[in-house]
């Protein structure tokens, strides 16, 4: 046995059960890709400002959760604790918002590091698909994330998840609403560090998830009382398309997400059957954004879905998905002169399409015949010297325990009709 193990707060995914997140990425990229969105790829590490910046230095994420070091060369990184700054510096490094057509419509899928305390939900390193739509203010765009994000949630079966909508205001309203949540919390019983914090954007305090904080907050001024009537409108259109779409959601006037960057629409997709770590998603408007990092001003929308947690609000609602099984025909071999001829045909099978395995390692009937069953296929393919000297392979049907003698030559033909 191995000496090192994964580090604390990460997974190893491991098949079987990694096609299930496989699975679960693939559904929810499905509805991106048949809705003009192109995949993007980005570093596992950026610029330690562009989170500093982009994510905001007064949150939880840059100040404490963030992974930065300094490389050889005296370069100050970060593994990316989210993808949306990164996304969205990718677009504006290509200059993708000058093509003349926007908005830019991007999804990606991978892996992000925040250090956190592990618990069940919540990792050191997690996995995330996400989508952004780059450069248009509109709330179709918004609606349209929304709606994207429920149907892919649906086309796995899962219905006990809600989504929260909310709207956070723009730069005309937000200050004001700011100076009077500010005025609030000074009069409050707070720590030094949620003070300082409340001084450097009033609006993380309300995601603070500590009880006794949350007790006090119970008379904070809202921030729906203070919108203006641009973001007023903005948000009824938002809410409305939702409606008419017949995605049910509910109003939380509450609802503040952790990062800075976000302006009018947010909203999080949350389920509760997970605990304490119930979001499995999340996303919102972020208009200033690009300014902030250096770029011009490209209003934006987007969204990320935690694979993990989804993975574990299927367990909760005790679904399994549907994944086929790895292997469709398994070879068989006995005596050497059917090993080639077995593993020319295996060669064949792949080439045609055809998930295939052979038995390797030399094993007899017996212990080869066990790999098989094992291996999920659904056809077994065995050949000895007396159907070689006949030109003929066996073809067993692994359900039914029907078995026939098929010719050499039209095994790929027999196979495929079987599995049609």
């Amino acid at each position: 046995m191995s000496t090192f193990k994964a580090p604390k707060g990460t997974y190893d995914l491991i098949p079987p059960y990694s096609a299930k997140y496989l699975a679960v990425r693939e559904a929810i990229s499905g509805p991106l890709r048949t809705s003009g969105y192109g995949y993007i790829e980005t570093p596992g590490f950026e610029d330690v400002n562009l989170f500093a910046r982009g994510v905001g230095e007064s949150t939880d994420i840059v100040t404490k959760e963030m992974y930065a070091f300094e490389t050889k060369g005296g370069d100050r990184l970060a593994l990316r604790p989210e993808g949306t700054a990164s996304v969205l510096r990718a677009a504006l490094e290509a200059s993708l918002h000058k093509q003349g057509n926007l908005p830019v419509k991007l999804w990606y899928s991978g892996s992000y590091y925040r250090y956190e305390r592990p618990q069940k939900g919540r990792y050191r390193h997690f996995s995330q698909v996400g989508a952004e739509a780059i450069g248009a203010e509109d709330p179709a765009l918004d609606a349209e994330l929304i709606i994207l994000a429920d149907q892919a949630y649906r086309s796995l079966g899962l219905r006990n998840f809600r989504i929260l909508l909310n709207s956070l205001g723009d730069k005309e309203c937000r200050p004001v609403y700011r100076e009077a949540l500010q005025t609030f919390l000074r009069g409050l019983d707070l720590d030094e560090e949620t003070l300082r914090r409340a001084e450097i954007n009033p609006l993380r305090v309300l995601d603070d998830k500590r009880v006794d904080v949350q007790k006090q907050l119970v008379d904070a001024p809202l921030l729906r009382d203070y919108l203006c009537d641009a973001c007023k409108a903005y948000h009824d259109e938002v809410r409305a398309l939702v409606t008419a779409a017949g995605v049910a959601f509910e109003d939380d006037v509450k609802l503040v997400r952790g990062l800075d960057y976000y302006t009018r629409t947010t909203f999080e997709f949350v389920h509760d059957g997970l605990g304490a770590q119930s979001a499995v998603g999340g996303g919102g408007r972020y208009d200033g954004l690009s300014e902030m990092i250096g770029g011009p001003a490209l209003p934006s929308v987007g969204w990320a879905l935690g694979v993990d947690r989804t993975v574990l609000a299927l367990e909760a609602e005790g679904i399994e998905l549907d994944i086929p099984a790895a292997t469709s025909v398994f070879a068989v071999a006995i005596g050497d002169d059917a090993r080639r001829l077995l593993f020319g045909k295996v060669t064949e099978l792949r080439r045609a399409g055809i998930a295939a395995d052979f038995g390797y390692g030399g094993k007899g009937l017996k212990g080869a015949m066990k790999d098989a069953n094992r291996s999920g296929a659904r056809l077994t393919v065995v050949a000895g010297e007396r159907d070689l000297a006949e030109g003929v392979v066996q073809l067993k049907d692994m359900e039914s325990g029907e078995q026939a003698a098929v010719p050499v030559d039209g095994l790929v033909e027999a196979v495929r009709a079987k599995l049609a």
